[in-house]
């Protein structure tokens, strides 16, 4: 059946369809028969993956505690390594973003990119299986196959369709994510030679002395806090940001950045609880700064490319929060409270910061300027723009009835069962959030108009307004309408909840 191989499907089906665009090509003129095949293979290959995806969701059992879906076969036996694959609570909504933002961005490149446009759509088809890849991997060195390969197409993204300055964001991007990365493969190493496999839940069951505990900590880390990314390791992601293409910027803020949060749930807490516990008062205050002195950087940036990589930063820092605040929280109730909101705010920040970037697309297209000071009075010009633009602000800015406030709600609830000046704190980026972006829409969007760049703006057209108006409803739903999303995630945390209160000393 092939609901035994579905999540191989996923993965593999936009592997291939990557490697067949490549075969198609796009001629030598991108209105040409050739061109247009192309780019209707790649949308076809990405809006096939979804409906496939959608088919998990409806498959998908919320009280199952185990893993669903799963798939087991020898791949390299002299060393006990396994193609292992599965899906729980936490796994399946993180896939489900990666298969609905891909056709987003193969739509919202339908016409701008004009140069390789072939490469530029399998590179991302590509990086969509293996980021699916990393979401259903049970088996370490799977993982971390599928954890490396995909900085392969991200590279090229900024790279070959990047800005003036991308062979600097290229390299500053790979060699932060690769070098953690390998104390991430030393940590496996050590697992497997204590436990003989690579299976992550032999790892999980495998009792750790506490020095060694905190050494593993420490190298998962190093990789994920560059993933996400956490501060100090922060800095090349506005650099990737500002020069990578609009597509690139959306797959890195919506779905690339979720991959460090995604590493500490499958990996850090459950592997090493006691030593997640010894750190957890760094990891949290490492998240408070986060949110509180990148909210402040972020009122600096005059570029809205760069404002919104900061913020993305200020809002990633609350996934971090949450997750780490259970050893802090004394009272019975609610110990996950704060792992539910950082995973829900991982989906929603996923879907908002892919819509702002979108936004800003759309205006470079136009304008050829992510600089405000060029803009003022877009709303004269572009009122059906404006009205989206506005919408996703006031959801970056956390306003309730958007998926914006929900995981911050959450999170910050839970921070006040931990301590009030946590609370306090993170409540901050409410304050912080709106200024900043507020601030980017007064100038941008209201006021008289800028100059004669805005006064012959467009406003939308169809494939762009197919791209906001699917992202808008997106974000209405789940602000007003979380409960799906909830209940999927529910009993996985609840086991992980209890998993982790076990001490593996």
């Amino acid at each position: 059946m092939l609901s035994n191989y579905l999540l191989s499907i996923l993965i593999w089906l936009p592997i291939f369809g990557g490697a067949a665009l490549l075969l198609i090509g796009d001629g030598d003129d991108t209105k040409s028969k050739q061109a247009a095949l192309m780019r209707r293979s790649a949308l076809f290959v990405s809006l096939l993956t979804f409906v496939i995806s959608i088919g998990l969701y409806a498959a998908f059992d919320n009280a199952e505690t185990g893993m669903q879906f799963v798939e087991r076969v020898p791949w390299v036996e002299a060393l006990n390594v396994f193609y292992y694959l599965g899906v729980d609570g936490i796994s399946a909504p993180l896939i489900l973003l990666t298969t609905f933002i891909t056709p987003l961005v193969v739509i919202s490149g339908w016409d701008t990119i004009k140069v390789r446009a072939a490469q530029y759509f399998a590179a991302f088809l590509i990086l969509e299986g293996l980021m699916i890849g990393v979401f259903s991997a049970l088996d370490g060195m799977l993982f971390y196959v599928f954890w490396e390969a995909m900085l392969i197409p991200m590279f090229l993204i900024i790279g070959v369709w990047g800005g003036e300055r991308r062979v600097y964001a290229t390299l500053k991007f790979f060699l932060y994510t690769f070098l953690g990365s390998v104390l991430m493969l030393v940590a496996f190493i050590y697992l497997y030679l204590e436990t003989g496999g690579w299976d992550l839940f032999a790892f999980m069951n495998q009792t750790i002395g506490m020095t060694a505990q905190k050494f593993i900590f420490v190298a998962f880390l190093l990789a994920f806090a560059v993933k996400v990314p956490m501060w100090p390791v922060h800095t090349w992601l506005p650099d990737a940001h500002v020069e990578a293409p609009t597509g690139g910027s959306v797959i890195l803020a919506a779905i690339m950045l979720k991959m460090g949060g995604y590493g500490f749930v499958r990996l850090s807490l459950p592997i090493v609880p006691d030593g997640s516990a010894y750190f957890s008062g760094l990891m949290i205050a490492l998240s408070l700064i986060a949110v509180v002195y990148i909210g402040f950087v972020a009122l600096m940036q005059k570029d809205m490319k760069k404002l919104i990589a900061y913020s993305s930063i200020a809002h990633m820092g609350f996934v971090t929060l949450g997750m780490f605040l259970l050893w802090w929280i004394t009272a019975e109730t609610g110990t996950g409270l704060g792992m539910t909101g950082a995973m829900v705010q991982m989906i929603s920040h996923g879907l908002i910061s892919g819509a702002m970037f979108l936004c800003v697309g759309v205006l470079y297209d136009r304008v050829h300027s992510r600089q405000i000071a060029d803009y003022g009075g877009v709303a004269n010009t572009m009122p059906v723009f404006a009205s989206f633009m506005v919408l996703f602000a006031m959801a970056n800015a956390g306003l309730p009835g958007t998926s914006g406030f929900v995981g911050e709600f959450m999170v910050i609830i839970a921070s006040f069962k931990a301590n009030f000046w946590f609370a306090f704190l993170a409540a901050s980026t409410l304050v912080l959030g709106a200024a900043y972006t507020l601030w980017m829409i007064k100038r941008v969007v209201y006021g008289e108009v800028a100059n004669d760049n805005v006064a012959a703006l467009q406003d939308l057209n169809t494939r762009e307004f197919i791209v906001l108006a699917i992202l808008a409803l997106s974000v209405l739903l789940v602000g007003l309408w979380p409960a799906p999303l909830v209940d999927m995630m529910n009993v996985t945390i609840e086991q992980l909840v209890d998993q982790i209160g076990h001490s593996k000393l």
